[in-house]
């Protein structure tokens, strides 16, 4: 009950934060998002602050106004309570609090206050909470807000708006909640900012069916809690929710997170889920820039290699500008079925997938797993990159499996999508499920999406990990098996084809037979007659005329 009552009072500050920003002019604004992102984030970090400090210090708990006690504090006391607090809490100072601000909201040029304050917390937790280029540059955790107020004589009151919305309640009490509050309240914020708006680099929201099939394969329910200090990758990582569901799946104080993402404003959605998903420790692996160009993770020389990665890169896309560069001696290794041709007529349509694909294969541990969705038509292309990735991941015994998945499991985009799972332990069975026929069809605004039930996202996961055999559903093959079918993964090309034989006495089968000639007799007679009607119309056709 408690969880419900802070969820629709987060989601009512988040809608009327969003209401503020179209009062002065902001509304479906490109500015926009990074207002709501950023304030929301402001006030997270200040009621985890307030959450950490009275865990910490009995007199800041039992003080009838926090921030006054904490202002009481000389800076040793403060310095010895903030390393108490532990990493994943921002190092706030008085008069950063939302508190100060409110009380001070009708000071001349509280705009300049309101910014200055962000930027302060920004500079304070730079080492910490800052998103890195891939040439080293650092992208801060805050922006001055008030400057996207075109006309300046109303930024304070745009601001003082900001602050009267944001001291009305407190987060304090959500620090106990689970993963799922998390991420319901990361998707309702970033709802009308993470779609796929077009552009060249597009970001593709991943339904979270598809994150939780893929969390559950790759650390199954045997080995949640076992699984420690491991490293998590997606180099196409978007917002962020494989990452966090497979995250979470293991345990976030068990395993470290690194990231590469073209968007800047991907990057900096990622991080606030960190912050909300205490993965704090991880937001320097966070990195902004072109992973295929300039992969940024290496170890010395070479790319590093870690023990998870998930992704769901973009399919196809013109990255014609670069491709010459990515055809050098030193990608030879990394692209090793080779980099896709520029295509004449079509360059938006070059398959950018596949260099995500060698790319996330060279970058896996020994012994490591990934989950890569991927088109269709992967999976069964009898030529090309495609079929030289698939038969390295066979020929090497690589592969864990592949699902298909229902049309339009993407409302963004119709493209039939399959998950490719790599699992460089796996030296038994391959598993091949088609779930194409599973989910029900419902409009999602000016799309038809593919909704799959609870259970049967359940029903998929739990016959892959038991590698169980379906008619028609599912099949577990041997790798040579799947050499001789010309390395095809469609589980539909290894479903057996099905006769029916029934037992009959002779009599019974002349019976049938004369029952098949009757039937025949009788079609051939139709066929005869409407023949003849036919040439008979056609005669008096020819009379009229």
């Amino acid at each position: 009950m408690v969880e419900l009552e802070f969820q629709q009072k987060t989601k009512a500050l988040i809608d009327s934060l969003k209401n503020i920003c179209a009062s002065y002019g902001l509304g479906n604004d490109g500015n926009e998002f990074k207002i709501i992102t950023q304030t929301f984030l402001y006030k997270f970090l200040n009621d985890k602050f307030a959450y950490e400090a009275k865990k910490n210090d009995e007199n800041v708990a039992n003080a009838t106004s926090w921030e006054e006690a904490l202002v009481q504090m000389d800076e040793d006391e403060l310095e010895m309570l903030q390393l108490q607090m532990g990493g994943d809490t921002a190092r706030l100072k008085p008069h950063h609090f939302i508190s100060y601000l409110f009380s001070h909201q009708n000071e001349p040029d509280f705009a300049k206050l309101f910014d200055d304050t962000l930027i302060d917390i920004a500079t304070t937790n730079n080492e910490v909470f800052a998103v890195k280029t891939d040439g080293g540059a650092k992208v801060v955790l805050f922006d001055r807000i008030s400057q996207y107020i075109a006309d300046e004589s109303k930024r304070d009151a745009f601001c003082r708006a900001i602050i009267n919305k944001l001291v009305e309640f407190s987060f304090e009490r959500i620090f106990t909640q689970k993963f799922d509050f998390y991420a319901t309240i990361f998707e309702y914020l970033i709802k009308d900012y993470n779609s796929n708006s077009g552009g060249k680099y597009a970001e593709y929201y991943t339904p979270h069916a598809v994150a939780r099939i893929m969390s559950a394969i790759l650390v199954p329910r045997s080995q949640q809690g076992k699984v420690k200090n491991v490293s998590c990758y997606d180099p196409s990582a978007g917002s962020g929710t494989l990452l966090m569901n497979v995250a979470h799946a293991i345990g976030e104080n068990r395993c470290s997170i690194y990231t590469q993402d073209i968007s800047q404003k991907s990057s900096n959605l990622l991080r606030l889920n960190l912050i909300l998903n205490n993965l704090v420790h991880s937001i320097p692996n966070v990195i902004q820039g072109n992973t295929m160009l300039h992969p940024y993770h290496k170890d010395g020389s070479e790319l590093k290699q870690f023990d998870y990665i998930v992704s769901n890169p973009p399919f196809k896309m013109d990255f014609s500008d670069f491709r010459d560069d990515l055809d050098s001696k030193e990608n030879k290794d990394r692209f090793f079925a080779g980099i896709p041709k520029i295509k004449a007529k079509a360059k938006d349509k070059m398959e950018i997938y596949q260099l995500f694909l060698q790319h996330i294969i060279h970058s896996l541990k020994p012994g490591g797993k990934a989950a890569v969705v991927v088109p269709t038509g992967f999976i069964t292309a009898q030529t090309g990159i495609d079929k030289k990735i698939r038969q390295k991941l066979v020929d090497d015994k690589m592969l864990a499996g592949v699902i298909s998945m229902p049309s339009n499991i993407f409302a963004t985009t119709g493209t039939n999508v399959s998950i490719l799972f790599i699992d460089d332990s796996n030296k038994g069975e391959v598993v091949l499920i088609d779930a194409s026929n599973l989910g029900e069809k419902i409009k999602d605004g000016k799309n038809q999406r593919t909704v799959l039930s609870q259970d049967e996202e359940q029903w998929v996961i739990d016959v892959f990990n038991g590698k169980e055999v379906h008619d028609d559903f599912s099949v577990s093959v041997s790798y040579e098996e799947v050499a001789d079918r010309n390395y095809s993964l469609s589980a539909g090309q290894y479903f057996d084809v099905k006769i029916e034989y029934e037992d009959m006495t002779p009599e019974q089968f002349e019976e049938k037979m004369k029952e098949f000639t009757g039937n025949l007799e009788g079609l051939f007679n139709q066929s005869r007659n409407l023949e003849k009607e036919i040439k008979e119309q056609l005669a008096g056709l020819n009379y009229d005329l």
